[in-house]
């Protein structure tokens, strides 16, 4: 027996790091890590539809099932290991507390075709998370049943569509900034709109008199990411807002970067007329931690008759769920139920737990993390922006220039320093985009560690050691992938007798 070529080692194996071959690769038929009975015979009604050959499961023992499923866990990077800087991800600590909450028994053990009656404290439950909402945010209504932050903003552009056809002015255009978010435009085309791009400007921000430039009797509305991509703040947000409404269109913000903000900006006051919340990214189970999503819309006084049911409402015998719009304004529904429960009940403990003065410190604490990355790496990265900024540093490549090595290099390189990389060539408005989010659960200690890393790594590039970066990662349990064969000739199936673990080398 010869050592691996690749890790030196007999078995392949990197220390601790066990090498794990597919499911299939391990299997043996006629292994099975349960003994059942032979079922009594039974006549077949499947005619020629009778399957002529086995299923083709692998067949395991029981510990080989549960050292398999162990150790592709081990391999998984998450927010309980260390640092996750996904930038406009909001990958935060998910307080413990919360998980505890959501499996309480009576909530836990909910079932949405329950009567009314029997869920009235899940309801007040929904109804004070509804509370909390509207009152961060400064809007009169709130939909709770989108289901994430893409379905808020279907949720949101349909209720605009409402409003514009029930006044008898369907429109065409949606105006959305170069800095939103992706699913932005994807949203607004979805709903039948044209979507009319405005670029930023120098200072990555909304270009105002593009903006201004691009208004018309046709424009329905502005999707608006703020803060935005670039992690920066939009300064002139009041002033499109009363210009959008000058002109008949509705305002809608991209909430989903809401955690740089709570407390400290009601987005209301702004005049904004609906935003869609991530819960699951501000308040608790950010989405590092496989959780499902939740993402309520907050309404303005214009756009509130529209929202979809069901709507939770104060009755004379508690609390109830309309069903049907009887005024026939609402747009209809937008799932089956009404949300998910599990969110609202992480969202409320992650909010009475923090109070107001807490959520407040979230913001502030955000914003002072990713402006003390920003300031320590000014001089050994290239900021994207002058000036400040939000929950996020955005740094360029420039910094990267004619030392042979890319920003996909750097953050392979950073992988082998026990790092999940940065969010990478996004927003696309900057060039070899690193878009770093450190978030308030981060300590400086941490935060000092994942600098000097960041400030070595650069330094290294520009010492000329490209080769050190063209080869990373090379500590983990695959090497890099030859990305363009990937894309153009995927394996996606396994085959018997393939060596599919090895072509993946």
């Amino acid at each position: 027996m010869n050592p691996d070529p690749i890790t030196g080692t007999y078995s392949g194996n990197r220390g601790l790091q066990i090498e794990e071959p597919l499911i299939f690769e391990q299997g043996e038929e006629g292994r099975c890590g349960v003994d059942l009975p032979e079922p009594a015979k039974v006549a077949s009604r499947l005619g020629n539809l009778a399957r002529k050959k086995p299923v083709g499961l692998p067949g395991l023992s029981e510990p080989q099932v549960v050292r398999h499923y162990t150790r592709l866990s081990q391999k998984n990077y998450a927010i309980d290991m260390g640092l996750y800087p996904l930038g406009s991800c909001t990958m935060k600590h998910n307080p413990r507390l919360n998980e505890k909450m959501v499996r309480l028994q009576g909530l836990a053990d909910l079932h949405p075709l329950q009567p009314v009656s029997t869920v009235q404290g899940a309801l007040e439950l929904i109804d004070q998370v509804a509370h909390w909402l509207k009152t961060l945010t400064g809007m009169p209504a709130v939909a709770m049943s989108p289901g994430a932050g893409a379905h808020g903003e279907l949720c949101g552009i349909m209720a605009i569509r409402a409003a514009l056809e029930h006044r008898g002015d369907a429109r065409k255009r949606i105006l959305v900034p170069e800095s939103a978010h992706g699913t932005n435009p994807a949203t607004a085309a979805a709903c039948g709109y044209e979507v009319d791009p405005i670029p930023a400007n120098a200072k990555g921000r909304v270009d105002l008199e593009a903006f201004r430039a691009k208004l018309g009797p046709d424009v329905a509305g502005i999707m608006i990411t703020n803060p935005n991509t670039c992690g920066l703040f939009e300064p002139d947000i009041i002033e499109i807002a009363e210009a959008i409404h000058g002109a008949g269109g509705f305002f809608y913000c991209d909430g989903a970067n809401f955690n740089a903000i709570v407390g400290r900006v009601r987005p209301g006051d702004l005049g904004i007329d609906c935003m869609h919340i991530n819960l699951h990214k501000t308040f608790s189970t950010p989405h590092g931690g496989g959780g499902p999503g939740a993402g309520p819309v907050v309404l303005s006084e214009a756009l509130a008759p529209f929202a979809p049911v069901p709507w939770v409402v104060h009755g004379a015998k508690g609390f109830d769920l309309v069903e049907q719009d009887p005024k026939k304004q609402a747009f209809g529904r937008l799932k089956g139920f009404h949300g998910q429960m599990g969110m609202f009940v992480r969202a409320l403990a992650y909010m009475m737990s923090h109070g107001s003065d807490g959520l407040k410190q979230v913001a502030e604490d955000a914003v002072l993390n990713a402006n003390y990355i920003l300031a320590s790496l000014k001089d050994d990265m290239s900021p994207a922006f002058p000036g400040t900024c939000m929950h996020e540093a955005l740094f360029d490549d420039h910094f990267l220039k004619d030392t042979g090595v890319t920003t996909l290099d750097f953050a392979k390189a950073l992988i082998d320093e026990g790092y999940h990389p940065m969010t990478m060539y996004f927003p696309l408005v900057v060039h070899g985009a690193l878009l770093v989010e450190p978030t308030e659960t981060e300590s400086k200690d941490s935060l000092d560690r994942f600098i000097e890393v960041l400030r070595g790594l650069a330094r290294r590039a520009k010492s000329g050691d490209a080769a050190h970066f063209e080869a990373a990662p090379k500590l983990t349990p695959r090497r890099r992938l030859d990305e363009t064969a990937a894309a153009r000739k995927p394996v996606l199936r396994w085959v018997p007798g393939s060596n599919t673990a090895k072509a993946a080398e």
